[in-house]
């Protein structure tokens, strides 16, 4: 567990020092990037009418109250 505590520390700090680093230009071509990305993506139709969470929710509801 140590190990897995100091690698997190040094993901983190590693993560801050790369985003400290990011111009303006990078981070607005990353998010581009990843914004085209649902563009290519064919929706699935039922998405058109509901996303799901609510019947997710049902079944849920059905678990903890039997």
């Amino acid at each position: 567990m140590a190990q897995w505590r100091s690698a997190a520390i040094a993901l983190a700090e590693q993560r801050a020092r790369e985003l400290g680093d990011l111009t303006d230009a990078e981070a607005l071509a990353a998010s581009d990037a990843l914004l085209s990305l649902a563009l290519v993506v064919p929706i699935d139709p039922a998405r058109l009418t509901g996303s799901g969470l609510v019947r997710q929710q049902e079944l849920l509801h059905r678990r903890t109250a039997a």
